[in-house]
Parts: structure tokens; C-alpha cells; sequence
């Protein structure tokens, strides 16, 4: 940016840092608030989504590659993000299934999801439905070890946790620390960043990268036993006080390395370390392990991905596939809310549909079908949301580990939609035709059927397509409104086409209900000859008052059919482009 003329304003967050992290060794990232743990962390996993990074990131040598980096790492986030409407069993086969070689077979995959269940004490609760955070399903402490399982089963490398005893009691927080324990002894690299920990905890790790306020690391190196050696640094420092009888290494540590005390002792903790041996030390063991070892090459996959598209495609539709089976709150109630709607509208329009003598009863047969599709199709779009904004976050985790692309996942979310919307349009519209008493033909009740079916499937994907664009549930919520009501005006029932001004026609046009409410009525209105009390037949009255063609209907029902996939596409691309999750 200098050179280009822009001012030097940027805020550093890290400053020449150095360190090394190693298999079988269990490292504690730690520091005071603000000093740059979680901001480190996210760095080297690649999580990072905005500032600039400068600086060399090294594997065994090799100069670090994220898309490789992703396949052999594991990333515990400290929110412990899971879809709550599967079991814990289902999420570890899941992970397993998208992030293990595709040479693995099934047998493999699922002795291998059985060990690390066994490993992270989870077998016992196998079967149980992970839940929502707070509300129902697993404990905290579960959910942690669940989030180290979900990595577990990718069999990687490289595992960084993000405070994974946070909000956890003594016992909880001990069942997780011996999940992390276990998981090192298997020969892995575990990096975890850590707040405050008790002495059990604190002394369950080997080694120690702690960092200052400003992004400077001031301690890299072994503990010891009973933090015999982290003690013996600090303690040689002038002026710092020795260590109390009992006291917690880790409170000590924070305590006498703090700002406040820096400047009480007048000295620079991250320029002591600078200039002792460890620093030294650490220099160079930094140099031997970014030697590259004869004969090695490094790390390369032949694809992006674990799985073809087609399987993570089948991966995707498995998992949305048990969520909406069991997520009656919004299948079950959407399907008893259409059903009472039929039942309502059919009375409330009871046999008006082969009343044609008036005009008026043209208008009661049309009120019964811009209603259903107003309240409905509304109905969908905003009941939808939720389940999207939920799934949406588990994608965001799902997409950075290299489990899926975007379009699989889209695949997953809108294919599920549409058996339970066939089935919703079904019954709606047999309730509804049989009672408004709509003429009974095969023709006529299979479009019918046609334009509700579409309807409905294309309110439900502008709905999840609202989620894609906007940060947060709330905000596509708000437009979801505002775009239903302008929908209602240029519907053409409340004003019909042929009176719309002339500059707001365009709206009219481009308004996907008002080509549902045109092929609807067109289908049922648009051939019949019979004379109304003005003496103009029926098919004349809807071609001049509302412009309505029977002709034309074939092309309606491929313009309700292209707002589906219009919807569709965009919630796809939206999803692929935008990442409103800020690290």
C-alpha cells in the first residue's frame, strides 16, 4: 500500500512471532486478553478471513498450501457449531464420509468412527440428537468432545482448539482435557489456546507459546514438571516476584508478565526473550525443522476435495434429509398450517368456482386463489429462514474444513425442499379445487396443481435465497416483507394489469406472483365461452380486464418454473460468494 501512496494506518496485531509446534507434543497458546491468541491461531489454520498477513508458515519444511493445509488439519472451534437435528453417531460419519480418502471403504470408515468415539468417551450417547446450545440435546461438555470427534474422524495431522474448556465446570473441563491428552498420545500436533486454566489443566500441557498485549510472544518453550522450567525463566528476571506456596503457575505467570507490571519493573518481556537463550534455542530448532529431509516431497492432492461432487452431493442430501425428518417444528407445523389454511379457504370459498354468471363471482374465484398464494407462499418464505440461518453457520465450518463446495450443499438444502413441498401442494390443492368447486377435469387440476406446487417451491427458495444475501436472519426477514407487500399491489388482483400505470408495469412483469395468479386463472377461466351479465363471455372478460390469454399458458408455467430455478441459482451463488462470518 506504501507504494502506492496510501498511509501506513493499519493496526499490527502480530509482530514478528517465531515458534515451532510438533507431533506428540500438546501446546498451550496463551496470553492476556487482546494479546493475540485466537488472532494466531486463525492464521495459521487459514481461518482469516479479512487484514493483511505477511510472513512464512512452514510444514514440515515445505512452504505452507491452505487447500492441502485444510485436508490434513482440524480446526475445534470454541462455539462448537453442529446441525442440532442429527445424532452424534450420524455427525462423526458425516465428516468421515466427506473429509476421508475416497479409497476407504465403508467397513474402514466405520471402525474407524467407532475408535475415535471410544477415544473421546462418546459411545454412550451415540444415538442422542446433538440439539441446540442451551436448549435441548447434548451437555456443553459433550459438545466439546463431539466438535474434537468431528475432527478426530478426518484423521488429521494438525488439530488447533480454540479454547476448548471454556464455560466448562472442573469435571467437564477434566473429561475434555483427557479427550485432548488422548488424542496427542495417537502421535498428533495439538495446538490449544487457553484462558485462565486451573493447575490440573495448566500442567496437563508440555509446552508453552505465550504471548503479550500487541501480538509478542515472551515465553516459547517447555513447562516441565510443575512448570518447573516456565518458573525458572520468569523468576531470573529482575525485580519479579517468586512464586507463591500453591499458586497457579498460569494465574502467576499472567499476572507478573502484565502491562502494568512491565512498567512497574521498567522492562520489555518480549525483548528479554529476544536476547535469552531459548529464544535462541528455539531459533534453532525453528532452522532443523524447516530443513528438508532427504528424499521427501511435499504434500499434494490430485483434487480439491476428498469426495467427487456427486457423493458430496449425496453426503449433502443424506444429512438435510434426516434433519427435516426430524425437525417437526417446521415440516410437520408448515404441513398442519397448509392444511388448515385448505380447509379454511375452501369453506370460507365454499362452491364459488362454477358460479360464472357475474362478474363477481369471477372475482370470488380469483380471491380464493391470490390468498392461498399470498398467505402461503409468504408462509414459506419466512419458515424457511431459520432452518437456513441455523445450517448456514454449520456451513460456514463444514466449507473451511474442504468438506463440500458450495454447490453441494445448495444441492442438499433446496433438493430436500422439494418432496415436502410436493406433498404440501397436493393436499392443498385436492382440499381446495374439491371445495371451491373448480371445474373437474384432468387438465385443469393437473394446472392447478402445476402453479401451486411452483408457487410455493419458488417463496421457499427466494426465502432461503434472502438468507444468502444478508448477514443475519433479522435483516432477511425485513426484506422478505418488504418485497411480499410490493408483491401483494402488483399482484394484478388488487389493481390488474391493464391499469397499472404505464411506468410501474415493469414491476408487474417482472413480479412472480402475478404470472402465478396468470396462469392460474388462464388455466381455469381462459377457454370458457359461458356469457357473463354484460354480455361478454368469460374468456373475453379475463383476456380485457385483467389481459389474461389462454394460448399463452405453456409459456406462463415456464416463466413460474424459471423463477424456481432464478431463486435457486441465486441462493447457490450467494452462498459460494459471500462469507458474513468475520475472523
Amino acid at each position: 500500500m506504501k507504494d502506492h501512496g496510501e498511509k501506513n494506518n493499519r493496526l499490527e496485531l502480530l509482530k514478528g512471532l517465531n515458534g515451532s509446534f510438533r507431533p506428540g507434543v500438546l501446546t498451550a497458546l496463551m496470553g492476556v486478553s487482546g494479546a493475540g491468541k485466537t488472532t494466531l491461531m486463525d492464521v495459521l489454520a487459514g481461518r482469516k478471513t479479512g487484514g493483511y498477513i505477511e510472513g512464512s508458515i512452514k510444514i514440515s519444511g515445505y512452504q505452507k498450501n491452505q487447500e492441502t493445509f485444510a485436508r490434513i488439519s482440524g480446526y475445534c472451534e470454541q462455539n462448537d457449531i453442529h446441525s442440532p437435528h442429527v445424532t452424534v453417531y450420524e455427525s462423526l460419519v458425516f465428516s468421515a464420509w466427506l473429509r476421508l480418502s475416497a479409497e476407504i471403504t465403508d467397513a474402514k470408515r466405520r471402525m474407524f468412527i467407532k475408535e475415535v468415539m471410544e477415544l473421546v468417551e462418546l459411545d454412550s450417547i451415540a444415538n442422542a440428537l446433538v440439539g441446540m446450545p442451551g436448549v435441548n440435546g447434548l451437555s456443553t461438555e459433550q459438545r466439546k468432545r463431539l466438535t474434537i470427534a468431528v475432527e478426530l474422524v478426518a484423521n488429521p495431522s494438525i488439530i488447533f482448539m480454540d479454547e476448548p474448556t471454556s464455560g466448562l465446570d472442573a469435571r467437564a473441563a477434566a473429561i475434555v482435557m483427557r479427550t485432548i491428552r488422548s488424542t496427542v498420545d495417537t502421535g498428533r500436533t495439538v495446538v490449544c489456546t487457553i484462558h485462565q486454566p486451573s493447575i490440573d489443566i495448566f500442567e496437563a500441557f508440555d509446552e508453552l507459546f505465550l504471548m503479550k498485549r500487541g501480538g509478542e510472544e515472551i515465553y516459547v518453550g517447555p513447562l516441565g514438571q510443575n512448570s518447573c522450567h516456565l518458573i525458572e525463566y520468569f523468576e531470573e528476571v529482575k525485580g519479579v516476584k517468586k512464586i507463591g506456596s500453591g499458586c497457579n503457575p498460569a494465574t502467576w505467570m499472567l499476572e507478573v508478565t502484565a502491562l502494568a507490571q512491565e512498567r512497574n519493573l521498567g522492562v520489555d518481556f518480549g525483548e528479554i526473550y529476544k536476547k535469552s537463550d531459548l529464544y535462541q534455542r528455539n531459533k534453532r530448532l525453528i532452522k532443523e525443522l524447516s530443513t528438508l529431509a532427504p528424499g521427501s516431497n511435499d504434500l499434494n492432492f490430485t483434487t480439491q476435495f476428498s469426495q467427487p461432487f456427486l457423493v458430496q452431493c449425496q453426503a449433502c442430501l443424506w444429512k438435510q434429509n434426516l434433519s427435516y425428518w426430524r425437525n417437526p417444528s417446521y415440516t410437520a407445523i408448515r404441513q398442519f398450517f397448509t392444511t388448515l389454511m385448505a380447509l379454511f379457504f375452501g369453506s370460507a370459498f365454499w362452491d364459488l368456482g362454477g358460479k360464472r354468471k357475474k362478474q363477481q363471482d369471477l372475482f370470488n374465484s380469483l380471491g380464493s386463489m391470490y390468498v392461498s398464494v399470498m398467505i402461503l407462499g409468504a408462509n414459506n418464505c419466512f419458515s424457511v429462514q431459520p432452518v437456513v440461518a441455523i445450517e448456514r453457520t454449520v456451513f460456514y465450518r463444514e466449507r473451511s474444513a474442504r468438506m463440500y463446495s458450495a454447490l453441494p450443499y445448495a444441492f442438499g438444502q433446496v433438493g430436500i425442499e422439494i418432496p415436502y413441498i410436493f406433498v404440501q401442494s397436493l393436499v392443498y390443492g385436492y382440499i381446495v379445487y374439491a371445495m371451491v368447486g373448480f371445474e373437474w377435469t384432468l387438465t385443469k387440476f393437473f394446472w392447478y396443481w402445476f402453479f401451486m406446487y411452483f408457487t410455493f417451491l419458488y417463496y421457499t427458495f427466494y426465502g432461503m435465497m434472502l438468507v444468502g444475501l444478508t448477514p443475519n436472519y433479522a435483516v432477511a426477514s425485513i426484506i422478505s416483507s418488504a418485497f411480499n407487500s410490493l408483491w401483494n399491489l402488483f399482484s394484478g388482483y388488487l389493481i390488474p394489469r391493464t391499469k397499472i400505470p404505464i411506468w410501474w408495469r415493469w414491476f408487474y412483469w417482472t413480479c412472480p406472483v402475478s404470472w402465478t395468479l396468470y396462469g392460474l386463472v388462464a388455466s381455469q377461466f381462459g377457454d370458457l365461452e359461458d356469457e357473463l351479465d354484460n354480455g361478454e363471455t368469460v374468456k373475453e372478460f379475463i383476456r380485457s380486464y385483467f389481459g389474461f390469454k389462454e394460448s399463452l399458458i405453456h409459456g406462463v408455467a415456464m416463466v413460474v418454473v424459471g423463477f424456481s430455478v432464478l431463486f435457486l441459482l441465486l441462493f447457490a451463488y450467494s452462498i459460494k460468494r459471500f462469507n458474513f462470518q468475520k475472523r
